[in-house]
């Protein structure tokens, strides 16, 4: 058994074998692998008895659940209007300088990936910046370089 079926099998005994397990099921996947293979997708698939279809027409609506291979840290700037308003173009071309990056692109090393997102839910405190799991509110080309560099320094 590959390590992937290891981990889903895991993942279904936790969450359970009913359709609504799909979302806990694949959100584990990503936080472990940080993407969804087409191995994984179709696994998911034959443990809870769904059509890989199905599986792959969930992951792929959703932002979160990356079906192409992301960087150990992912880094997500607001793009709604309220964070445009405050300077996140700034932001992106701070981070893109220092990663030797584009936006949808990940750098060499495989550390960071940098993404926009629909909304991040923090528009009172925009700009926003999200890495991985953690919040960075009402941020600047400075702080997002500060914390970025602080995240390549702490993962040597």
């Amino acid at each position: 058994m590959s390590n992937i079926e290891t981990l889903i099998k895991t993942l279904v005994e936790k969450h359970g074998k009913t359709r609504n397990s799909l979302m806990p099921v694949l959100q584990g996947i990503v936080k472990e692998e940080h993407f969804l293979s087409e191995e994984a997708m179709i696994a998911v698939a034959k443990e809870l008895d769904l059509s890989a279809a199905d599986v792959y027409g969930t992951a792929s609506f959703y932002t979160f659940l990356d079906t192409v291979p992301r960087g150990k840290n992912i880094i997500r700037i607001c793009k709604t209007i309220s964070c445009h308003m405050k300077g996140k173009d700034e932001i992106i071309e701070a981070l893109e300088d220092v990663l030797k990056i584009k936006v949808g692109e990940t750098t060499h090393d495989k550390k960071f990936t940098l993404l926009t997102a629909n909304c991040l839910g923090w528009c009172h405190k925009g700009p926003v910046m999200l890495v991985n799991d953690e919040v960075f509110p009402e941020i600047n080309q400075q702080k997002a370089v500060e914390i970025i560099e602080g995240i390549a320094k702490a993962s040597k």
